[in-house]
């Protein structure tokens, strides 16, 4: 995982305090979450659950109506309780920890008898690794919307930051694997070079495959291709421009995607305020130097200041006499 700042963190709490994110699948492998390891404890006692959505204020639990957790948790004034999270950073070693919540809500879980859903709200701030972990994809999901159209154009300085080990990759069209290299890509397509006529290559379903180094995982985004231009002296290949299904696009894509354009945003900010600095530190110097040189000049004799006033605007030439 990495290391975000105090000001990111303040940021995601802030921004997204209230946002509560549900649990799929495509989130529990985007997060590295390990359901099987996370507890409910209360009472002296610690129960497995099934987490079912978090923000940063709550957390909701599915606990068995038969269990020891929902009788604790369900009793007329029911005891302080702690949630315990785990997950795995990117080296696969294991992060846990608790967040400290008290019963606000139980209810059955869609109308079953068997099983109940409990809201704990939470009690202090949750730890930073829960709201850079959960912060980092809710900024991603925002960020896909905002800044759906940004291209980031594919060459060595990108595929390191977007941790993509080399352009070279597969296109899957119509169940049919394909090579092709990637040119460019965003939150909402990409385009790519690829080998093939072009009247049989626009508007077809495809499955665009990217392989990623930093976690390593492979992802693969549905779309359709919806334009096709030439190569320049080449018959055989074409560049192609693939339309992503925004609703299938998996969250590990966008995550490194935000994180590149996130990196190049603080490179261009850190840019403007050198230079902002430079600006104000010149003209601070200016300032200083135009109070230094008044300061002098009325430190001088009144006659030396006078010839200088003088000598600094000179008296107009007398018109000539007209012969």
């Amino acid at each position: 995982m990495g290391i975000a700042t105090t000001q990111q963190l303040t940021r995601y709490y802030d921004q997204y305090r209230d946002t509560e994110i549900a649990f799929t699948k495509d989130i529990i492998k985007a997060l590295s979450l390990d359901p099987r390891q996370v507890y409910i404890k209360c009472a002296g006692g610690q129960w497995p659950c099934i987490i079912n959505s978090t923000s940063f204020q709550m957390a909701r639990i599915i606990v068995g109506t038969k269990g020891g957790a929902y009788q604790a948790l369900s009793a007329k004034e029911p005891p302080a309780a702690n949630i315990r999270f785990c997950f795995y950073d990117s080296d696969k070693e294991m992060m846990s920890f608790l967040v400290a919540g008290r019963v606000e809500k139980v209810a059955p879980y869609m109308n079953s008898g068997d099983l109940a859903i409990v809201t704990i709200k939470f009690t202090t701030r949750p730890p930073d690794d829960l709201i850079e972990l959960v912060g980092k994809l809710l900024d991603a999901n925002a960020n896909a919307i905002r800044r759906r159209e940004e291209r980031i154009v594919i060459n060595e300085d990108s595929k390191r930051k977007l941790s993509i080990a080399k352009d070279e990759t597969l296109i899957v069209i119509q169940n049919v694997p394909r090579h092709c290299i990637l040119r460019d890509v965003s939150f909402s397509g990409a385009k790519i070079i690829i080998l093939g006529l072009m009247q049989f290559l626009k508007d077809k379903d495809a499955v665009l495959v990217i392989n990623f180094t930093e976690p390593a995982e492979t992802v693969q985004i549905k779309g359709k291709l919806v334009g096709v231009e030439p190569i320049q002296d080449r018959k055989d290949i074409c560049a192609v421009s693939m339309k992503f299904d925004e609703k299938l696009v998996p969250l590990a894509y966008k995550l490194h995607v935000n994180d590149y354009l996130t990196s190049v945003r603080k490179v261009q900010l850190s840019v403007q305020d050198q230079i902002a600095a430079q600006k104000a530190a010149q003209a601070e110097a200016l300032k200083k130097q135009q109070e230094a040189d008044k300061q002098g000049q009325e430190g001088l004799p009144s006659e030396i200041s006078e010839n200088l006033t003088a000598d600094a605007n000179p008296p107009a030439e007398e018109a000539s006499p007209q012969l």
